[in-house]
């Protein structure tokens, strides 16, 4: 997940496991496979590393090479001109500049613990600090707090859940730096708190038990928002809903979509009142024009492209959109590599 956070000039812009099973998607039971984002990483994120050059898609996209091989990437998050991206495979963490042609490595796979990663989101710092990556760990039932800046761990945080019991899907760091955490197998929506340091334990926020947000069969919670009064948007994958977290009270309602479905939602964005939903297997992104307090919109459009594949996240940058594309679909088949990141007119 990403939130636009100051505008930027932009001209270009990025079901799989990891060891214990590090996705988004809702297809089968595919198994780990060796990566070679480990070597790419290898290099730290000095500018040794190998060059991404952003070239044309067939389509209005504009196309990031990402390093590395069997790298299935899913998380992209954006601060001004900055963006990270995550590894399903094995935990890396890439980082690249809007405009510039290299993505290079940031955070080394499987250090800290960290064998797969999913969502992501980026605080941003202020005059004394620099900002911090929050990076949701999937099966792992762990999430790591980041340096943005020197990639520095800050905190390691767990729900203590087996790998069958808990995917830790995807963040949103509040404006008052408390981040929110969606869990796709266990319903509860878990909460890291401002400043988190060291080891500890993730704290409930929200159960869903009781509510209007029931689990089902396949990935439950995954995109997460945060809207214009502090209240959190969350898509459920399976079912297409969208639900809404006070801020306050934390009531969970359904957003009323007038008798729409957004099946197979993933990641999310908001700005400027639109909410950008990417629908994984469909191969889109759905516009909703969402009210401000988040409890009713319509779906007005889509964007395509035919650098999509397989989309998973997306983060807003100007008048552009960056889109991970994953190729979950194939998974211990052929994918296409380098894997990429398209850049769409929104």
């Amino acid at each position: 997940m990403s939130r636009l956070r100051t505008p930027v000039v932009a001209s270009v812009g990025v079901l799989a496991l990891v060891l214990s099973g590090c996705s988004s998607s809702q297809d089968g039971e595919p198994t780990a496979e060796p990566s070679a984002s480990a070597a790419a990483t290898s290099a730290s994120a000095g500018p040794s590393g190998p060059s991404s050059a952003a070239t044309p898609s067939s389509g209005s996209a504009s196309v990031y090479r990402l390093p590395g091989t069997g790298v299935f990437p899913e998380g992209i998050t954006a601060d001004d001109d900055t963006f990270w991206v995550t590894s399903t495979s094995d935990g890396a963490v890439f980082r690249g500049t809007v405009g510039d042609e290299e993505v290079r490595p940031f955070l080394a796979p499987g250090e800290n613990g960290r064998t797969g990663a999913a969502g992501l989101d980026v605080e941003d710092g202020d005059d004394d600090e620099t900002g911090v990556l929050v990076i949701a760990g999937g099966a792992t039932g762990r999430v790591w707090v980041h340096d943005a800046e020197t990639g520095a761990l800050r905190a390691t945080l767990t729900n203590g859940l087996g790998a069958d019991a808990t995917f830790l899907n995807d963040v949103v760091v509040g404006d008052d730096g408390e981040a929110y955490v969606t869990d796709s197998r266990s319903p509860v929506l878990w909460r890291v708190p401002p400043n988190a340091q060291g080891d500890g334990q993730l704290e409930p926020a929200v159960t869903f038990d009781g509510t209007p947000f029931v689990y089902g069969e396949g990935f439950n919670a995954n995109g997460i928002v945060e809207v214009d009064d502090d209240a959190l948007v969350i898509v459920q994958s399976s079912t297409g809903n969208l639900y809404r977290v006070d801020g306050v009270s934390r009531e969970v309602t359904q957003v009323d979509l007038g008798g729409a479905t957004l099946q197979n939602g993933d990641g999310l964005e908001y700005d400027d009142d639109t909410l950008y939903v990417v629908r994984n297997r469909d191969g889109l992104i759905a516009r909703v024009d969402l009210s401000d307090d988040g409890r009713s919109g319509r779906v007005t459009g889509e964007i395509r492209d035919p650098s999509f594949a397989y989309p998973t996240t997306v983060a807003a940058v100007d008048d552009r959109l960056l889109v991970v594309n994953s190729q979950f679909d194939k998974r211990g088949g052929e994918p296409v590599e380098p894997f990429t990141v398209s850049a769409v007119p929104r």
